[in-house]
């Protein structure tokens, strides 16, 4: 299993970042670089509990399809989605919220085991955790420019 925490500070209440933060289009906006869409499931606007998306998308050259799950849903402290069929032996992704009407501290917490054993754990040494950091801290950068826009949602 490997773990990757992020923090990120947006200057937006924590409702807003919540959703935003479960905002598939602004997903697909924050991973347009891979082609992602949601082709399944909930496919535009915001994901709730209990609700899945099916996405669809480009990673090292291969299309891919990851099927996730709302499994936990506290608005506007917490959520996590769980991937229930997809390239990932598994993943669990935690999205935390602590934060006032002014300022919000985003936590993600991200913990996957990478498929195939021991080739899996050696891909995931040389570059899988690399190449998820980045592509969380990608989402998180889009997150924050939306959620940090006068009055978005509101």
């Amino acid at each position: 299993m490997s773990k990757i925490v992020l923090t990120t500070i947006i200057n937006a209440p924590a409702q807003r970042c919540f959703d935003v933060s479960r905002d598939i289009d602004v997903h697909v906006a924050s991973t347009a670089h891979t082609g992602e869409r949601a082709i399944a499931g909930r496919t535009s606007g915001l994901i709730g509990a209990g609700e899945t998306v099916t996405w669809r998308a480009k990673h090292f050259g291969v299309w891919q399809n990851l099927t996730s799950k709302i499994t936990e849903f506290d608005s506007p402290n917490y959520f996590a989605d769980e991937m229930i069929e997809g390239a990932f032996k598994s993943f669990t992704h935690k999205h935390y919220f602590i934060g006032d009407d002014k300022q919000t501290i985003m936590r993600d917490e991200f913990i996957f085991a990478s498929p195939l054993g021991l080739l899996g754990k050696l891909a995931n040494w040389l570059f899988l955790k690399r190449y998820m950091t980045a592509l969380l801290l990608k989402r998180n950068e889009v997150i924050k420019k939306v959620a940090e826009r006068a009055k978005l949602l509101a």
